[in-house]
Formats: structure tokens, sequence, C-alpha cells
């Protein structure tokens, strides 16, 4: 779509005028009567919406999932009432019932767009930047998918992002990115009003924002009046003409056209209230009663949603083509995009538990290149630390291959793990990504919209604890795995050895309804294979234990046995399913916190501290991590010694 079809009697300006006032009115409505959210966002950035929504955007309203629509974000998810307008505008299921509730409970127009709450919305954004990093998964997800599917997959995605966006430190790490990589396909829309919540942009930052992009290898442009839709539509064919991915500056006016208020802080984060809306209204000649999409806009945004669907059908074709054409092709996009796994999965990750003593990151590596060979859209890779995490594929994906399959992330762990999710919701790919355990603070919450999206991300967490050793305190991993567990719908996993670790691996490829993390070892551990786990008659101690520390707890029990204690010892690789014996005394290790196991057992051995530096297994005996020094706290908390 080049441009707006003809309207008997109707001139597109007029056209173009009209739906720019129903979107920002339909806004400014929802809002209003919310008592709450951001009407001046959707107000100024109208014009620039419309005219990509009418003009550029391929997408079927009746077919939201359609695997070659073009992707649109709204990274300033506070602005969600401008996608909610163009979404019920367009025909999508969304009906003026939706745009009345909006922000209230059980409606599908919360507060910031929600993947999965609202037919449409292609990812969870208000957390500022993130969308943009999303956006940018979800384009090289494109590339990827056309270097394998060249005729099923050749899309944009495109994206509105606001200054705060462009203020968060995720903005660089996807933006240069998306550089390195040439994501020709990625357009994105600045909404340059110059207001932040607490007043003007130029109160905090004073970046050239066009010369920043500009340095990332991006195709750059300024348009300088927002409300000026040929100028837009221009810059957005240039950008979609130009090999590298597309940053267009559109100077805007936040709130505009409301009085008083327009241009300020004020239009940012709060209802226009009546007086201010009624006079909105009038000064644009909109007489029209609240949530009204007059006919003339309802009927060109249905000619527009036709054209759309004319062009899935096509597309629709053309897979039917490919299932007669070449069937097995055919069967394994459709496999891959609805993530049914391959029968040979389980056999490949059998043939990984090995009998020699190993770092369970070893293990983890030998799981990747097991499932990778049944799994071709098993693709990933870590924040520059592959060979370390056990995450290694040798063929990387460049500007000039997209075919390959391993993701050198550089120093991103926030960016990596935001581009994953975008990969993730783009379908067809089953993505990992990894770094230190200690570095999950730095992805945090791009792992928690894993979550809250019900994405099965795969995040490898590796040097798991104290026994980094050398490396000291900073890199010594001690709240971490505690804090990832009060994640909701994050399963958080820490296997013993080799065959836990293709278990867990297992696991996490089954998942489709949210993210698993795997906390591996840098050290060696023995093939355990759950031997000397379980005791012959009554237990009087259950040592539980996760990770490295079962072997440990394997051999305080040999110990304790000696000593005539009926003792079991439980692997506990996903806490949340260990159910104590309260019949028995209760012992945990884990060397980390111990906050987490205090209400499960009677006696807790972990680290409620920072660590140390030195040799991993001088640190280990250091903070108590030793059979001795076990044995000395349990003999002393069940009254055998001191």
């Amino acid at each position: 779509m080049t441009e707006i079809l003809s309207r008997p009697n109707v001139s597109s300006v007029e056209i173009d005028q009209l739906a720019i006032d129903t979107i920002r009115f339909l806004a400014a409505d929802m809002v209003q009567a919310a008592n709450s959210g951001h009407p001046g966002m959707p107000m100024g950035a109208a014009p620039m919406a419309w005219t990509l929504w009418s003009r550029h955007l391929r997408h079927d309203p009746a077919a939201p999932d359609w695997a070659d629509r073009d992707r649109f974000v709204l990274s300033a998810g506070h602005g969600s009432a401008l996608l909610y307008a163009l979404l019920h505008m367009f025909g999508y299921d969304l009906p003026e019932d939706e745009l009345r509730n909006f922000r209230q409970l059980g409606s599908r127009t919360p507060g910031h767009p929600e993947y999965g709450e609202t037919p449409g919305v292609e990812c969870t954004t208000g957390p500022l930047g993130q969308g943009l990093a999303m956006a940018v998964g979800m384009a090289l997800a494109e590339r990827m998918a056309h270097a394998r599917h060249p005729g099923l997959t050749d899309h944009h995605t495109y994206v509105i992002v606001g200054d705060g966006c462009l203020m968060e430190g995720i903005s660089h790490e996807a933006a240069s990115f998306a550089g390195h990589l040439g994501l020709g396909r990625l357009v994105v829309l600045w909404d340059d009003n110059s207001i932040t919540i607490d007043g003007a942009v130029d109160r905090s930052c004073s970046d050239d924002q066009l010369a920043r992009f500009a340095a990332y290898g991006w195709h750059t442009e300024a348009v300088l009046d927002g409300t000026d839709v040929a100028a837009i539509d221009q810059a957005i064919a240039r950008a979609k003409a130009d090999p590298r991915p597309s940053f267009i500056a559109v100077r805007t006016v936040i709130g505009q056209g409301a009085p008083g208020i327009e241009g300020t802080s004020k239009a940012h984060g709060s209802p226009l209230g009546e007086e201010v809306l009624a006079q909105s209204k009038e000064l644009a000649g909109w007489d029209h009663p609240p949530f009204t999409v007059p006919d003339p806009i309802r009927a060109v945004c249905s000619v527009l949603g036709d054209v759309g669907a004319k062009a899935h059908a096509n597309w629709l074709a053309t897979f039917a083509d490919l299932e007669r054409s070449a069937p097995k092709a055919a069967a394994e996009f459709r496999r891959t995009r609805e993530r049914g796994l391959p029968e040979a999965l389980d056999e490949a990750l059998a043939a990984v538990p090995s009998e020699n003593a190993r770092a369970t990151r070893q293990s983890s590596q030998a799981c990747l290149d097991a499932a990778g060979s049944v799994l071709p859209e098993l693709v990933g890779g870590s924040a520059d630390l592959a060979g370390s995490t056990g995450t290694v594929y040798d063929d990387l994906v460049t500007r000039n291959d997209y075919s390959n399959r391993a993701i050198a992330f550089g120093i991103r762990e926030f960016g990596m793990a935001a581009i994953l999710n975008g990969m993730s919701l783009h379908g067809g790919f089953r993505v990992f990504g990894s770094t230190f355990l200690v570095f999950a603070d730095y992805l945090r919450p791009a792992l928690r919209l894993s979550a809250l999206m019900r994405q099965p991300v795969v995040y490898v967490f590796t040097h798991d604890s104290i026994a980094v050793g050398e490396d000291g305190p900073t890199h010594q991993p001690i709240a971490h795995i505690e804090s990832l567990r009060v994640i909701p719908g994050l399963t958080v996993l820490r296997p013993a050895d080799d065959l836990e670790t293709a278990e867990a691996w297992r696991q996490a490829l089954e998942r489709t309804d949210g993210p698993t993390a795997l906390i591996l070892s840098r050290q060696s551990v023995p093939q355990l294979r759950g031997k000397g786990f379980d005791v012959e008659g009554s237990v009087s101690v259950e040592i539980v234990a996760t990770g490295s520390e079962v072997a440990l707890a394997a051999s305080v029990a040999e110990e304790l046995r000696a000593e005539g204690y009926g003792v079991r010892v439980v692997s506990a690789p996903d806490r949340s399913r260990y159910t104590p014996d309260r019949t028995a005394t209760r012992v945990s290790i884990e060397a980390g916190s111990t906050s987490g196991w205090t209400s499960l057992v009677d006696l807790a051995i972990g680290i409620d501290d920072f660590g140390a530096s030195g040799p991993g297994g001088e640190v280990m005996a250091h903070l108590g991590f030793t059979t001795e020094a076990v044995l000395a706290r349990i003999r002393e908390h069940l009254g055998d010694g001191s």
C-alpha cells in the first residue's frame, strides 16, 4: 500500500485529518472515561501512526497471527490508547465496549499493551526501551526466517518510540546490535515531542539522537512537522528502500490541540479533563459523541483491511503450493511455528550422559549440541561468554548470512534477553541466551517480561556459586538463584550431573508457556545417577541439595549412615517440586541464600553474606562447604556434638 484508496466525494487530505482526529479523540475519550492514562502521546503521534497504518503496514485484522504480517510495536507503551484506537478502527476484535473499559479490571484494553490480552498486540510494552529491543529481535528473526524460507517470510518491523525509550540504556544495546547486523527491514519512528513526565527533555538529556543512530550504522532522517502526512509517508518509503535499519525523528507536540496543555508535561500522564477535552473537540470541529468512528473512516479502514486480507490470502496460496511441491519443508515450517518437537529429541538427549566428571556447563554444551542436531530452529548465543557458558555454535549469524544459528550478542545482557523475547514472539524459533549467573541482574527486567508474556526462552546461567573462585565476590552469585525463584512463571532448574542436565534441557524445550533458567556449575561434578540417594528402613535425616552441592550431600549422608542414622538424599533441581518429609530432620545444602529454604527445612546450610577471592575449592572450604564442616553443623543441630 503506497496511498489511501480514493473515496467518492472525499479528498484524501480530508480523510487523513478525519482519521487522525478519530485516533486522537478515541484515545482522549478512553483516558477520560478511565480517569487514568496518558492522552498526550496519542494526540501528538496520531498523524505518524495513521500514516504508517494506512500506507505501509501489511496486516490482516481477521488474522492477527498471520506469519508474514508486518509487526508493529508501540515501545512507548504508556500511549496504549493510540494502539487500541487503531486496532478498533481497523476492525480487530476490539469492540467499542473494550475502549469504554480502558484500564478496567478484566478488559482487553489494559493500561499498557499486554501480549496475549489484546488481538494485534505483538508484545508487552511499558517498561521503556524494551519494546525497541524486542522489535530488533523480531527483525532479526524475520531475516533468519527469510534465509530459511524466502518464499514465506519477507516483512517489515515498525516501532514507535518515545524519549524515555531512547534514554533507557537498553536502547543503546539494541540499536548498536541492529546496526551491526544490518537489519534493514526495521523502521523506528521517534515521537520527538521533547517532554517527559517531569518536564522538558532538555532538563536531563541533550543527546543528538540522529547522530547517535547514524553512528550505529542506521539510515536516519527527520520530519520537522509531525502533522505532515506526506512528509512522514515519504520518509517511511525511503526508510524501506534503504538496506540499513532506519530511524526517523518525527517532531510532534504532546497533547496537540488541547488548549493550555499541549506541549507541556501536563498532557503526559493525566486525563485532559472534561472542559479541556470539550475545547479540543470544538477547535478540531469534532462534533461527535464520545468513542465515535465516523462512517467514512470505517469505510476506509475496511478497504485497507481488505488489502491486508488479500495479501494474507496470497501468502496462504504460496504456502499451499509449498505443501504440494515440498511437503517436508512445509511441514517443518508448520512444526516450528507450532513449537512442536521431533521424536528424535529424546534419543539425542539420552545419549548425552557420560561416566566422566565434568561441570554441568559442559554437560549443557553437550545437550545443546545434541538438541541442535535435531532442532534446526534452536538458535541463540551468549553475552560474549559462549566458550565459558557452554553455548558454542560454529555457524555465526552475520549481516551477510542470516541462515546460521549462532548469535554473537556482545556484552549486552539486557539487550540480549529482550532481543530473545522478540525472536520468540516472532515465531518459528526456539531461543536461548547465556551469561554468568551473577549477571542475571543485568537482564532481569527482560527475563521478567519473558515470564509475563509466557515465552519459552531458555536462559543458561553458569558459574553459579562461590566456586567461581578467584574472580571473587563481584562474580560470585549469592542471592541470585533465590531471586530468580520468586519470579512467577519462571522455571528454575539447577541440575547435579549429566543426567539431570539432559532432563533439564528436555523440560526447557518441552515448555511452551514460559521461560526456563538453567543454573550450571563452573567446576566439575561427579556423575551421581541417583546412586546412594535412598536408604532402607526408617529415615531420620533428609538432606536436600541442588546442583554441585548434591555430591556434597551424598558424601555427608555416607558418613551419617556409618554413624547409624537413616539418611535420605534428595536432589531438587526444581525446588518447587520438593516435598519435605515432615517425619525426619530436614537439612538443605545450597551455596547461596538460605532465605527460601528456612520454611522447608529444619537446618538450612548456605551463604547469607558475600563470598571471597581465592581458588574455588579453597573458597568453598572457607565458607563451610566441605563434608567435615557440614557434618559438624548437622551433628550440632541433632545435639550430637559442637
